[in-house]
Parts: C-alpha cells; structure tokens; sequence
C-alpha cells in the first residue's frame, strides 16, 4: 500500500474557505449578509469573495504576504476572511480599539502589505503610518464606506481614537490620495488605491481561489491584546481553522440555517470562528457596526436572531437596558488578598450601578448573599466599589486587582472576627 500516495484526486487540505464554495451551491439563494437595508445571498458573497480575491491577486499578492483589515462588524470584514485567503495571502485582523503607536508596531511586524480600513477609521491608520520606521515601506490602502462616493469624507469626532487637532477632516480626491486641509506640499501624501466596492467591481467573478499548499499553511495571523507586554503573533493554520469552526458549531449545536447576531467583533480570535462556521451551515450573518442594548434587542426582534456572541460587557448591556429598581451590583471580580491568619481571603472588586449612594449597607448586602449560597471559606471578607480595569477587548485586568488588594490595610479585627465565623 506504500505506493498509494496522496494526489488531487483523493486528497485535499482542510480548509475552512471549502464552507463558502458549498454554501454558495446548497444555500445560494438564501441570506448569507444582513446590514441596514443590504442582504446578499450565498451566492453572492461567494461571487464577491472571488472578486476581491482576483483584485489582490492582481497586486501581486499572494502566498506568504500578509493583508491587514482595520473594521468594525461590516459587510467587507466578514467577506476578508473568506476573499483574503483565497487570494493566496494571510488574512491580519486588526482590532480597531488599539491606538496607533500598537497598531504600527502591528503593521510593521506582520509586514502587511495592504490594509483594507473602514473609513472612520482613516485618522487611527494615518497615525500609525506616520510611526513607521523611515525605511519600513507603506502599505497600500483600500478604503471601506458604508456610502460609496468619488470622496470619502472622515469625520474625526466618529472615530475611536486620539487624532491631530489640526486636521479637520480628511478626504480622497480624485487621484486617489488623502488631502487635508492643511496639507502641506513638502509632506508625502499617503496613496489610495482605491475603495473595496470599486476592487469588488473591478475584480474576476470567475477567479480559481488558491488552494492552500498543505494543511499548516497559514490562513491568519492574530496578534494577543498585549495586557502585559506588546501584543505577540498567533499564526492559525487552515486545517487549525476547518477544525475549530467544526468543533464550535458541534459543540454549540447550531442547526443549519440559523440566523447570527454580530454582536462580537470579528477580529476578536475571527469571531471564535463563526465567520466561517456560519458558512458551513447556511446561516445569515446580521451585521452591527456599532450597537447598544436597544439596538441589540431591536435586532433580535426584527430579524428573529437565534444565535449571537457577547463579550460580558454587551451582557451587561442587555441587562442594564432595564434596571431593575433594586440596585444590585454590576460587573464583580475577586482576587486573592493578603491574610496574616488565613494567609489569602477572597476580596471583591464590585462595580455598582450609576445612583447607589449607600455603599455601607451594600457591603453588607453582598456579603450576606455569598454567605447564603457559598461555603464560608469563597465569601469575600472585603468588598471594594471600584469600576474594574479592562483591556481594550473587555477583559478584567485580574493582574491590576491583585496588587490592589495587596496594598488595601489589614485589619487585625476583622480577621478574629473571620475566624470565628468560620469555626
């Protein structure tokens, strides 16, 4: 059997972008994108996929280069995990919550060579352009808008981020490069290539995607959010992909054609892998560029949502929509405290909700609860009421709490006190 080898004929690598060629067969006429008032089919976003796809290709892009995407939950960065890959290249998500100095260094170290950036997001870019080493070249730009126009205009009080106060808002003229009001001539104006409908328009709906070489051939490259040092590359391989977005809707259950709620960002690990799980099963992707509690629950309504992803704080979101009139806390954390009897005892880091004045009996509240339905030894001996430090992707800095808690006073008191509760 040693001459049985593997060929095309009976061999493929795992590759999570196979979903997108089925859907678009088995599914191509049902929703695959839901955003405002666009919903495309499977078969279209496949179409789509395959144009933007040739249009990198024809950059001279490919295997082995790294294309950036800087986004929020549109149309255009779910089509990038599909269009990015099957041009051959490495799909980068980039999260649109970092500043610029992080960004840069991102950039810099995937050595991206082009970078698809939502509009309102323009300025985070430029900055993090303007932080490149001089002899590190730019990449190129292709620009996102929601409303595709000759000129994209940004408007700096929407964007996420710190930019120069001197610039007013920032456009692309017509020879496809960024203008200022006050640009200066001495200074190297930063090229366009164009905008993402235009290589949508401009692409082959008929293209060949590229097969990926082997199973470990890179599909993305993921950066870590940097809590504690600079963020460190996570590269994920296509059979790694396939696997996961199996595992995830397996493990979760999802039937086919459910209807998804995009409520987590998909640079956050790809969206846990249901950017391209939603493929493999025919579901609808309801797109949210940005939301609230109200928004989220208005689209659930409307478009009968059966699934969604949430961070703990668009939880908290949906939960503080309608506050209860007891004022129980909000988000909570405990850590572990210096004891000179026990040597650790559990403290609590409380957020309350906004008008709660009566800290004191709160205290109290909260302890007496975790008493009622806790062993004794898990219930917090201190409660502090402090809004919980977070990264830039929601996550409660656990190791900032820690060092709190180390340097709060100990009472001598209330650890007799603890003791004899316990006994």
């Amino acid at each position: 059997m040693d001459h049985l080898k593997p060929s095309p004929a009976n061999s493929s690598p795992l590759t999570p972008l196979s979903f997108l060629e089925r859907a678009a067969v088995v599914y191509g006429d049902c929703p695959s994108i839901v955003y405002d008032a666009t919903t495309y089919t499977w078969a279209q976003t496949y179409h789509r996929c395959l144009q933007i796809a040739s249009s990198i290709s024809s950059l001279g892009l490919g295997r082995g280069h790294v294309v950036s995407v800087v986004a929020p939950n549109v149309p255009a960065a779910y089509e990038l995990h599909f269009a990015v890959p099957m041009s051959g290249a490495i799909l980068n998500n980039i999260n649109t919550r970092l500043d610029s100095r992080t960004v840069s260094l991102l950039l810099q170290h995937s050595e991206s060579k082009l970078v698809f950036v939502y509009h309102q997001l323009l300025p985070l870019v430029l900055q993090a352009f303007s932080l490149f080493s001089s002899s590190h070249p730019r990449p190129i730009l292709v620009v996102i808008s929601d409303n595709e126009n000759n000129n994209c205009t940004v408007d700096p009080s929407q964007t996420t981020t710190s930019i120069n106060p001197s610039i007013e808002y920032m456009y692309v003229d017509g020879n496809n490069q960024i203008q200022t009001p006050n640009h200066r001539t001495h200074e190297k104006p930063i090229e366009v290539l164009t905008t993402y409908e235009e290589m949508v328009r401009k692409g082959d709906p008929r293209f060949k995607w590229i097969q990926p070489e082997s199973d470990w051939s890179p599909i993305v490259l993921n950066y870590t959010s940097g809590t504690t040092s600079s963020p460190k590359g996570v590269a994920h391989c296509h059979r790694g992909s396939f696997i996961m977005s199996m595992d995830s809707l397996i493990d979760w259950g999802v039937p086919k054609q459910p209807v998804f709620l995009w409520t987590l960002p998909m640079f956050h690990s790809n969206g846990w892998t249901f950017t391209w799980g939603m493929a493999a099963v025919g579901g609808t992707n309801v797109c949210l560029r940005r939301f609230d509690g109200a928004t989220i629950h208005a689209a659930i309504r409307h478009h009968h949502v059966t699934h969604m992803c949430a961070a703990p704080v668009v939880l908290n979101m949906l939960i503080s929509l309608n506050p209860s009139p007891d004022p129980l806390p909000r988000p909570a954390a405990v850590v572990a405290r210096p004891d000179e009897y026990w040597g650790e005892t559990p403290c609590a880091f409380v957020s309350l909700k906004h008008g709660v004045v009566d800290r004191d009996h709160m205290d109290r509240e909260i302890i007496k609860h975790c008493r009622e339905r806790m062993p004794h030894y898990m219930v917090p001996r201190m409660v502090v009421f402090k809004e919980l430090p977070k990264t830039s992707t929601g996550k409660i800095q656990k190791f900032v709490l820690r060092e709190m808690a180390k340097s709060l006073e100990f009472d001598t008191s209330a650890a007799s006190a603890s003791l004899a509760s316990r006994l």
